[in-house]
C-alpha cells in the first residue's frame, strides 16, 4: 500500500511538472535568457557584433555621458511630476465615481478607463497633432482668449515636458483609478457610518479610513508607475523625438538610439538599460521605506 500511495504521488507530480514544463522552459528562455545575456553585454563594448570585454568601463562611462545625464534628468522631471499628480488624481476621481448616489457611474468609469487600452502609436500621434502650433488645444485657447498666441507645445524645452506630462497622465490615471475603485468597494460600509455617526467629516473619513485602507494598494500603484515612467519611451518618440535639442529625450530612447539609431553600441546599451534596473531597485525600496513596510 505504501508503494502504491508513493507511485501515484509521483505520477500525480509527473503530470504537474508536464503542465507546467511549458510555461517553464519558454520563460526561462524568452525572459531569464535576455537578461542573462543582457547583462554580460553590458561588460562588453565594440560596434555591431564586433564585442570585446570592457569590464567596469561602460559603467564607468555612465558618470561622464552627458547624454546620459540629460536622459535621466528629463526622466526624473516626468517621475516626479507626473506620478504624484496622476496618483492624486485618480484618488479624487475614485472618491467621486464610488458615490452611491452618483448616476451613470458605469459610463463614467468606461469612459475614464478607456485611454488606457488605447494604442500608445495611435494615441501619440493624436496629441502630436492636438497640440502642435496650429492644432485643436491652440485653437480652443485663443478662441476663448486664454493666450494671444499659439503656445509652442512641442518645440518649446518647457512646454514640450508638460505636453509629456499631460499625455502620460491621461492614459494612465484611469488604468491607477480601477485599482482605487476596487479597494474601496471591499471597504465595510459599516466602517464609514460608524465615523458618521461620530460626526467625522467626509474629509475625515477620506484621510482617517480611505487613505490607511488603500495604503497598500498605493504602494502598488506608486511602484508600477514609477517604473512605467522609468521606460518611457513611445510617448517621446512619437511626439517630440526627444526635442527640441534632446529636452524631452529618456532614457529609454537613449537606448533605442545607442541601439539603432547611432552606430550599433549594443554593450553601452545593455549598460544603460541595467541602470534603470538599478533605479528601480533603490526607488522601490525607498517607496516601501516612506511607506512604513517592514518587509521591504
Amino acid at each position: 500500500m505504501r508503494a502504491s500511495g508513493s507511485a501515484m504521488r509521483l505520477k500525480a507530480s509527473a503530470v504537474g511538472w508536464l503542465f507546467v514544463i511549458l510555461a517553464v522552459l519558454m520563460i526561462a528562455v524568452f525572459y531569464f535568457y535576455p537578461i542573462i545575456q543582457a547583462l554580460i553585454l553590458s561588460f562588453q563594448t565594440g560596434t555591431g557584433s564586433n564585442l570585446s570585454f570592457n569590464g567596469l568601463g561602460n559603467y564607468k562611462r555612465l558618470f561622464t555621458d552627458t547624454m546620459f545625464i540629460t536622459a535621466v534628468k528629463n526622466t526624473f522631471i516626468y517621475l516626479l511630476v507626473q506620478v504624484p499628480l496622476m496618483v492624486l488624481l485618480a484618488l479624487f476621481i475614485s472618491v467621486l465615481l464610488n458615490d452611491r448616489h452618483l448616476k451613470w457611474k458605469g459610463f463614467f468609469r468606461t469612459a475614464i478607463f478607456l485611454p488606457c487600452i488605447t494604442s500608445l502609436v495611435a494615441y501619440s500621434v493624436i496629441f502630436k497633432y492636438l497640440f502642435a502650433d496650429g492644432g485643436l488645444v491652440n485653437s480652443l485657447l485663443m478662441s476663448l482668449h486664454v493666450v494671444g498666441e499659439p503656445i509652442h507645445w512641442i518645440t518649446d524645452p518647457f512646454w514640450a515636458k508638460v505636453t509629456i506630462i499631460v499625455a502620460i497622465t491621461w492614459r494612465w490615471t484611469g488604468y491607477n483609478m480601477i485599482f482605487y475603485l476596487s479597494g474601496m468597494q471591499n471597504i465595510d460600509p459599516s466602517i464609514y457610518e460608524a465615523a458618521r455617526i461620530d460626526g467625522a467629516s467626509a474629509v475625515k473619513q477620506f484621510f482617517r479610513i480611505t487613505m490607511p485602507m488603500l495604503k497598500p494598494i498605493i504602494l502598488f500603484t506608486s511602484i508600477t508607475s514609477t517604473i512605467g515612467t522609468l521606460q518611457l519611451f513611445d510617448e517621446v518618440m512619437n511626439i517630440t523625438k526627444g526635442g527640441p535639442g534632446n529636452a524631452t529625450t529618456s532614457i529609454s530612447q537613449y537606448i533605442y538610439n545607442l541601439s539603432f539609431k547611432y552606430s550599433a553600441d549594443f554593450g553601452y546599451a545593455a549598460t544603460v538599460s541595467y541602470s534603470i534596473v538599478i533605479m528601480i531597485i533603490v526607488l522601490s525600496i525607498l517607496q516601501f521605506k516612506v511607506a512604513g513596510d517592514r518587509n521591504a
